[in-house]
């Protein structure tokens, strides 16, 4: 194991709009890298003040309400290389353009410690990736979801991951998906402009959300009228939010083929999670300044079910 001993401390003041809500729902609003079990466990613990004064999860806030919550230091496993096959489409001294298959998880998680993306990178690469991210995540700059197909950046050094980051950060990277969605459109192309945040009703699930999301936007249009239940689009991203195009999807009427969280639970037997493809990367190559666009073809279940609704 190894430790991040510095202890993190947070301080938030209660705004007109969220009188009234619980403390353990709220810290877990802008806390979203952590649970809300175990933002209870830190009030329970004393680890969170309100009006300097040690609470209950269940608190009901009030306007101005000065809270300070500290995190104390997390405990990382070390993450071993594997030898894992990997679908490289570029690499150089700085990136590496993967073409990630399904039910691939990009990086380490809870339940999750072997057989991700980046237990392949670390063996491929010897170790030779930017640590701006952590032990958990080295060289991870973006992330696609695990049953999500196609092309993502790792960087090898941080030099590299800060200009990517930069312009993630400045939506200046392209970034075009494919999807199979159910329900024909009025518009063969239109764009859903719409924050998203943390479902307040199941923590584990995204949606829009127009109090507390973060703005969040996707262009989309129809490649091809498959038949009069399903449709293949292309989805260009403005912005990178968690689960953003199954949400936005979903928002409109079109949720994605497979997708049993954000659409119908009843999935098409043998399907394996939704049927959305990262099938474009473009960005400024961080050394040369060039700009690099990369192609991931389709897998072979997209393909299939492209030619069983044509």
């Amino acid at each position: 194991m190894k430790e991040n001993k510095k202890e993190q401390k947070y301080f938030y003041t209660v705004s007109d709009e969220q009188e009234g809500i619980r403390l353990d729902q709220f810290l877990a609003g802008e806390l979203t890298e952590h649970s809300r079990s175990y933002i209870q466990k830190l009030i329970k613990e004393g680890r969170v003040d309100v009006k300097d004064k040690k609470v209950k999860p269940g608190m009901k806030l009030q306007t101005d309400d000065q809270i300070i919550i500290s995190v104390p230091p997390l405990k990382e496993l070390e993450v071993l290389p594997e030898n894992i096959k990997l679908d490289i489409l570029y690499e150089d001294e700085d990136v590496i353009l993967i073409n990630k298959p399904k039910d691939m998880v990009v990086h380490p998680c809870p339940g999750r410690y072997t057989g991700t993306l980046v237990n392949a990178l670390l063996y491929h690469c010897h170790n030779n990736l930017s640590g701006i991210n952590g032990i958990l995540r080295p060289g991870i700059v973006h992330r696609i979801d695990k049953d999500t197909t196609g092309v993502l950046v790792v960087c090898k050094n941080d030099y590299s991951h800060r200009s990517l980051a930069e312009q993630l950060k400045e939506h200046s990277i392209t970034r075009k998906y494919e999807a199979i969605v159910y329900n024909n459109f009025n518009c063969e192309e239109g764009t859903v402009d719409a924050p998203i945040g943390r479902s307040p009703s199941d923590r584990k699930k995204m949606a829009v959300e127009q109090k507390n999301g973060k703005r969040a936007v996707t262009h989309y249009k129809v490649l091809n009228h498959l038949n009069h239940q399903f449709n293949h689009i292309e989805c260009r991203l403005e912005t990178g939010r968690t689960h953003q195009i199954r949400v936005h999807m979903a928002s409109i009427r079109h949720p994605l083929l497979g997708d049993t969280v954000y659409g119908p639970q009843n999935a098409m037997p043998g399907l394996q999670g939704q049927c959305l493809h990262a099938a474009v990367l473009g960005f400024i190559h961080p050394r040369t300044g060039e700009y690099m666009e990369f192609h991931a073809p389709r897998p072979e279940y997209f393909e299939r079910l492209l030619q069983k609704f044509s």
